[in-house]
């Protein structure tokens, strides 16, 4: 009955993921705080609602990052990066659209990527969804941080006992005992005390009440009027704020959607996929978009304008428009947006000491952005009004969205952005290495494409190419960045881990030198920091298809050129 597990890759994290079903659309599973893929299919009440959703769509299961079967994570992850996960699991599934189904915490999760990414969801479905986790006074029903505090300590002396008070999770099952230890089981299998405090570190600081006013697909927003974990007037925030979403209130108190009256849940979600409502969404997106000003010299204005736009096509980013010492780039998410501006802020403020940054993200249409009177437009020129030299300012909305990415933020001031937008609070982004820079000018060769932060690495992997030794904190101390900065860096430009760069640098290096035959496969091996054949033989097979001897054998070498 249990589908095959099967595995992905979002990044360098492995993502276990599940397929089953015979309806003729695709539904992506979300699941909340923890799970665990094989051992939801040990119980019978969610079985049976997860093969009913069978016959109504094809079924995708999965663990987010550091859940489940999935790898464990030690740090805290961010919104997009769990964004990521999403797509990396549609990708390997052959799914270009899907109907998302949010469960508590992947509610959050879901809806933010269906404002960011509407052209692959059909609809979004909800169930106990959030839209903060921590009290504020426009945000009532969310814990305080002395409830909160409760929950960390309940995880630290308690995870997964009967003392983590799981009945309120299912009132309705509070005395069934086959169902409670099930349900401690699957915590207990979905994470360690460790991953768990992480995750729910992690779900303190998720805020998405900005963007919900973006999400343009259908929505369901299903609630209990009784639940005590999320409130139903949180329930009933989330579907006013967005654009014609559907509420159902059900009866009871239960917060796990396939206990209690589950037939009434199913009944809902079957009659709106069956519903034939048109996805009216046009271009309309929501983007992170990265503006910025700054000051050229009739030294430097030669290179400037090439050097600027490296910088940002390194993250993915698109330029919009430059011209007049200003520019405005998108990007797909805003911690690429922020390390972009970081790198140039590091690259190029030596020559050219006033530059300042506006990062914001906003619903629009990208054609009309730069047409005058455009509302992102003139958001962005706000902000980038308050900006000093050397700053990277950012909305509010921002720097809820980048939790958990190790950034450091400073409360700068409030704005107002735009006649129709409400007082907007901004930040700064606070990075030490940058903060300290010396005011100084040097010539303008010194801040060109080969100074990025990639080609500074990829130089400092070559340099220790045969260095056995070298690794991830050597690379982290001769660049001078944290390793959390360095994962979070390289993952932006080049999707893959440090440890995933150092060898894929070495790999590409001996393909090289096999190609010239100058040395045998051995020694090529030890001269590209590999202690054992056999190891990079298996090593090279991976990462090319074929192994080093095949290589050599064949009269016409395939095409092994893939970029780093």
């Amino acid at each position: 009955m249990k589908p095959k597990t099967k595995y992905t890759k979002s990044g360098s994290i492995n993502i276990a993921y599940q397929v089953f079903g015979s309806g003729p659309i695709d539904l992506v599973y979300v699941p909340g705080w923890v799970s665990n893929i094989d051992w939801m299919w040990a119980c019978p009440e969610l079985v049976d609602f997860l093969l009913e959703l069978g016959k109504m769509a094809r079924v995708i299961l999965f663990d987010k990052r550091g859940t489940g079967l999935s790898d464990r994570i030690v740090e805290l992850s961010t919104i997009e990066e769990r964004m990521d996960d999403i797509r990396a699991v549609m990708d390997a599934v052959g799914s270009e659209k899907a109907i998302l189904f949010g469960h508590s915490e992947g509610g959050s999760v879901s809806a933010l990527f269906a404002a960011t990414y509407p052209s692959r969801c059909i609809s979004l479905i909800s169930f106990g969804i959030f839209a903060r986790r921590r009290y504020c006074p426009e945000y009532p029903w969310a814990p305080t941080d002395e409830e909160r505090q409760e929950v960390y300590d309940m995880i630290e002396n308690n995870w997964g006992s009967g003392e983590m008070n799981l009945a309120s999770l299912a009132p309705s099952k509070a005395h069934d005992k086959t169902f409670m230890d099930w349900l401690a089981n699957y915590f207990r299998s979905g994470a360690s005390p460790s991953a768990a405090m992480v995750l729910t570190k992690m779900n303190t600081q998720v805020d998405i009440i900005d963007i919900l006013d973006s999400i343009n697909v259908p929505c369901l927003i299903l609630q209990r009027t009784d639940d005590i974990d999320v409130k139903i007037e949180e329930g009933r925030f989330i579907a006013e704020r967005i654009p014609e979403a559907k509420f159902v209130e059900l009866e009871g108190e239960d917060h796990l959607f396939w206990v209690g009256d589950s037939a009434r849940v199913l009944e809902e979600i079957r009659n709106f996929i069956q519903q034939k409502r048109k996805n009216q969404i046009g271009s309309k997106s929501l983007f992170t978009f990265l503006a910025a000003r700054y000051q050229k010299t009739k030294q430097n204005s030669e290179r400037l304008k090439e050097n600027i736009e490296a910088y940002i096509e390194q993250y993915r980013g698109k330029m919009l428009s430059h011209e007049s010492e200003a520019f405005i780039a998108v990007f797909e998410g805003p911690s690429k947006a922020i390390n972009s501006s970081q790198d140039l802020l590091r690259g190029l403020s030596k020559a050219y000491s006033q530059i300042s940054f506006a990062v914001h993200i906003k619903e629009a249409m990208l054609e009309e952005v730069l047409e005058p009177g455009n509302k992102v437009k003139a958001s962005l020129e706000a902000i980038l009004a308050q900006s000093s030299a050397q700053q990277i300012l950012t909305t509010q909305t921002v720097k809820h969205l980048l939790s958990g990415s190790g950034l450091c933020f400073q409360a700068h001031k409030s704005i107002e952005i735009s006649a129709i937008e409400p007082s907007t609070q901004l930040f700064r982004v606070i990075d030490p290495s940058i903060h300290n820079l010396p005011n100084q000018h040097v010539k303008p060769h010194q801040a060109q494409k080969h100074d990025s932060f990639l080609e500074n690495v990829l130089q400092c992997i070559e340099t220790h190419l045969g260095d056995e030794l070298f690794g991830v904190e050597m690379l982290c101390r001769e660049i001078g960045v944290s390793e959390r900065q360095l994962q979070r860096k390289l993952k932006a430009i080049t999707n893959k881990s440090p440890i995933k760069l150092i060898c894929s640098v070495r790999l590409h290096k001996a393909k090289e030198l096999i190609l010239k035959q100058s040395h045998n496969i051995a020694e090529i091996s030890y001269m590209t920091g590999f202690l054992s054949p056999s190891y990079f033989s298996k090593c090279f097979k991976k990462e090319f298809g074929l192994s080093p001897s095949s290589l050599l054998k064949r009269d016409e070498t395939p095409a092994l050129s893939e970029t780093l």
